[in-house]
């Protein structure tokens, strides 16, 4: 057996979001998936592990439901299965139903028809976008995740939020910093897109005029691209991985908050209060005070 972790998402609208829940909940039950799907009346948001051959089944009967007809699901390697055929990635299987698939605090300012998002940011395809980028020398990348992803990957001179969750964007955009950016193009990415179709509609209304989105998020650039491209270092996940790049020539730019030295690895805050991740090499242990709280404990 093969083991396979599908990121997915598609934004439509769903009227009975419970229903589909319990579609879903049994589908991966029985096909001995493990992993998060999260539903809304906006859509579904998933990210699942498990052998190849029952999540391609899962594939198929997710796309018979119409609105999931189009998923754009992406493929990568999981680090194995247990004994059961169980994914080792994800301790569990939880699928629930929330107000937002991708929590920025803002439901009712979503707006979502058959076509997706209404009023979202142009999609970009990793080609287009180096199109973009020789016709145009003004271009800004706006990184959609949550800070402490990026220190150890991020597209080269991209801004970067200072955001701990996906709920600060809201209070970011609308904070001034990044008004000098309303008149030039901007490119948001994110992991696998899906931040991006929100942020970029809340970017768009509030007067940011040329607002683009890399369609299929970091994910499917470094599918193409592997790291020839712009991106570099490594990919935060939310699973058992952690991280992973894009070939094994991948360059390390995360400096461990102990020592300075190059690193990739991730490790919990140990500030109890700290909802983020913080960058530490083995030699300086599991936990570590991030750099924004030691920083803010010196002023």
């Amino acid at each position: 057996m093969l083991a396979k972790i599908l990121l997915f998402y598609t934004f439509t609208p769903i009227a009975d979001p419970d229903a589909v829940r319990l579609w879903q909940r049994d589908l991966c039950e029985l096909l001995g998936l493990r992993g998060r799907i999260l539903i809304s009346r906006h859509g579904i948001n998933g990210t699942l592990g498990g052998d190849m051959a029952a999540l391609k089944t899962y594939v198929r009967k997710t796309k018979q439901y119409d609105g999931f007809r189009d998923i754009d699901f992406k493929w990568s390697t999981g680090s194995g299965l247990d004994d059961g055929g169980a994914s080792l990635d994800f301790p569990r299987l939880s699928v629930k139903v929330r107000d937002e698939i991708v929590s920025f605090g803002a439901p009712d300012e979503l707006a979502v028809d058959d076509s997706g998002v209404v009023g979202g940011g142009t999609h970009l395809k990793p080609g287009e976008l180096h199109k973009l980028l020789a016709e145009r020398d003004d271009v800004v990348f706006f990184d959609g995740r949550n800070a402490f992803e990026a220190e150890i990957g991020r597209f080269k001179n991209a801004v970067v939020p200072n955001t701990d969750t996906t709920r600060d964007f809201v209070a970011e955009l609308e904070s001034g910093r990044y008004d000098h950016l309303k008149d030039k193009p901007v490119v948001t990415y994110c992991t696998g897109g899906i931040r991006c179709e929100v942020l970029s509609s809340l970017m768009t209304s509030r007067g940011f005029g040329e607002v683009y989105q890399l369609d299929g998020g970091i994910v499917r650039y470094g599918e193409t691209f592997g790291n020839t491209g712009l991106w570099e270092g490594s990919l935060y996940v939310f699973d058992g991985r952690e991280t992973m790049t894009f070939g094994d020539d991948a360059a390390v730019i995360g400096r461990c908050a102990s020592c300075d030295s190059l690193t990739d690895r991730m490790v919990n805050c140990a500030d109890a209060s700290c909802a983020s991740r913080t960058v530490l090499c083995e030699s300086c242990g599991d936990r570590a005070v991030c750099r924004m709280h030691a920083t803010a404990d010196a002023r």
